[in-house]
């Protein structure tokens, strides 16, 4: 029977994810302007696999990485290589703050699929959660998302779609997890679905690589950005759910925004409208109904 760990540890530790999910953002802009979104997001999960695998061997799981490799490696398509590429290519043309409040719509699209899948079906409060948060969403694109080119061929209405088709990544991602890996050592699913992402970003990162030599900023980033904000964010995710359950966990989803916010409104001199943080609180209470982290009474 193990001890749950003072609530100043397991706090301090959720902060630190929140923390460096938020600069996930930051980071992914900075080097999808110099690498293009398709590197970005290849490095990125290059770099995470070799963070983790040293890890995953120490521990001698190794054979259990074996023994399940295509559903771990498919994994790795859903839930790092379409969806990282997704965010690249948004953080081009939108902000980071935006991108992160998109991005917290990934309980939503969590509790569609496992409802379409695997017959799932939330209560009555989860499907108010479900309506209420794509309502936000629907505000926030009507007055965020654009599909008039701007002077690089981008538009804002693009990269609102393909946040929302990275969230709906994770969510197949998910319960694909569940249905097929349950049981299985996260670190295990962790490595194995980087390694993977590396297999399926190889070809494009290596077709689209820029003809000109990126800055040593732009390299620091993904060093961040494999290092910390996946490999080091998986590792100490997954402690949180070992630790303090699921649920408790999922609730790093609506503090990743705030820290985004803060680094795109420092760094990179972003403003945030009162509409946005309207928009955002809608789907923070709708995402939290669906997740049923909070209920309404009766």
């Amino acid at each position: 029977m193990t001890t749950a760990p003072p609530k100043k540890t397991w706090l301090a530790r959720f902060v630190l994810l929140a923390a460096l999910w938020g600069s996930s953002f930051l980071f992914m802009r900075m080097g999808a302007q110099e690498f293009g979104a398709l590197p970005t997001a290849g490095l990125r999960v290059a770099i995470a696999a070799l963070f983790l695998l040293p890890l995953l061997l120490v521990r001698s799981l190794g054979p259990q990485l074996v023994q399940h490799w295509k559903k771990i490696l498919f994994i790795g398509v859903f839930n790092s290589a379409l969806p990282f590429a997704c965010f690249s290519f948004a953080l081009l043309s939108i902000s980071t703050g935006l991108s992160a409040i998109l991005n917290a719509t990934v309980p939503l699209f969590g509790a569609l699929v496992a409802w379409a899948w695997l017959k799932d079906r939330p209560s009555g409060s989860r499907i108010v959660g479900l309506v209420l948060g794509f309502v936000g969403v629907a505000l926030l694109a009507w007055d965020k998302a654009s599909f008039k080119p701007d002077a690089a061929g981008l538009s804002s209405g693009w990269a609102v779609l393909a946040c929302l088709l990275a969230c709906l990544s994770y969510g197949i991602s998910a319960s694909y997890t569940k249905r097929y890996l349950g049981g299985l050592p996260s670190l295990v699913t962790a490595t194995g679905s980087q390694l993977g992402a590396t297999l399926a970003l190889a070809l494009p990162t290596w077709w689209l690589w820029p003809q000109h030599t990126p800055s040593g900023s732009a390299w620091l980033a993904l060093l961040a950005l494999g290092v910390l904000c996946t490999g080091l964010a998986y590792i100490l995710f997954f402690w949180l759910i070992e630790n303090v359950g699921p649920a408790r966990s999922l609730t790093v989803t609506f503090v990743v925004p705030v820290f985004a916010l803060i680094y795109g409104a420092v760094f990179l001199h972003e403003t945030v409208s009162g509409w946005t943080l309207l928009c955002a609180a809608i789907i923070v209470c709708g995402t939290a109904l669906s997740a049923n982290l909070i209920r309404l009474r009766r």
